[in-house]
């Protein structure tokens, strides 16, 4: 199949500011599944400069540079791409001691793997309430794995916020609600406090709607030596598929923000934002 997505971005300032160098993450990335056909971004006002970047964690980056004032930021991305046939459950964890929990990985990967296995702390609700569902899967990673997502999918309502960092674990286990960016953050610091490394994704995820009302999507990707990085989507309580498009993935959820840099002013601002995805 083959979608276009447009995603339009404006930011509105009551007052004229000096725009800092701004990082920009609206390029899904180029997966086995996931052909990027084509992608161009339009920026308003026109950058002094751009550079196309990789970040620190092999995201691809649109980085640009301002000169003079404004009192808008105007960003419109479109992208074209073509799906590929996908079975998510298509993999072999290797060497299959990764098979049962608890996970111990090798030195090299664990130094790789550092920032996502670094976990913030979690209430022992939160941790008794994983580790029922690991005896249940009788330890066994990948039933726990979905188990685990299609718990949250089914304990945990889903809410839309539109800005905000995500909120912290506890509350959101608390709270039993969240956005999907609280619950990908409270299921990846649970999957972190047992040992699994966990990272944060925002993409755009697509499914038939009578009338379609897209938001950018985020979820979880866990690290298993012979899989690599398996997408895990508590929204909806499934692994992820061939339309989810992921743009940036992070150990810092703060890492995948779609725009990221400052003003010089003392202006307000308002962010207004459309995304469209479309069959072609």
């Amino acid at each position: 199949m083959t979608f276009k997505i447009t995603h339009q971005t404006d930011y509105v300032f009551d007052s004229e500011v000096f725009l800092e160098p701004h990082y920009l993450r609206f390029r899904p990335r180029q997966t086995a599944y996931l052909d990027v056909q084509d992608f161009d971004i339009e920026i308003l006002p026109k950058p002094t400069g751009q550079k196309i970047i990789l970040d620190e964690e092999q995201n691809v980056l649109n980085f640009c540079w301002f000169e003079g004032t404004t009192d808008t930021l105007n960003i419109i991305a479109t992208t074209l791409l073509e799906t590929k046939e996908f079975n998510p459950f298509e993999f072999l964890i290797y060497p299959l001691h990764y098979n049962q929990l608890p996970l111990q990985y090798e030195a090299s990967h664990k130094k790789l793997l550092y920032s996502s296995l670094e976990g913030e702390f979690i209430s022992q609700d939160l941790l008794d309430y994983g580790n029922t569902i690991i005896r249940t899967a009788n330890f066994r990673t990948i039933p726990y794995l979905t188990l685990l997502t299609k718990q949250l999918h089914d304990d945990f309502k889903v809410e839309y916020r539109a800005v905000g960092s995500p909120l912290l674990p506890d509350e959101t286990f608390e709270l039993k609600k969240g956005s999907c960016r609280d619950l990908s953050w409270m299921q990846i610091h649970l999957l972190r406090q047992q040992g699994i490394a966990a990272r944060f994704v925002s993409g755009y995820y697509y499914f038939d709607m009578e009338h379609p009302e897209y938001e950018l999507h985020a979820w979880v990707e866990v690290f298993l030596p012979g899989t690599g990085w398996l997408g895990l989507d508590p929204s909806h309580g499934i692994l992820t598929g061939n339309t989810h498009f992921p743009i940036a993935s992070s150990a810092n959820s703060m890492q995948t923000m779609p725009v990221s840099g400052g003003i010089r002013g003392s202006a307000t601002s308002k962010l207004i934002t459309k995304l469209f995805i479309e069959k072609v």
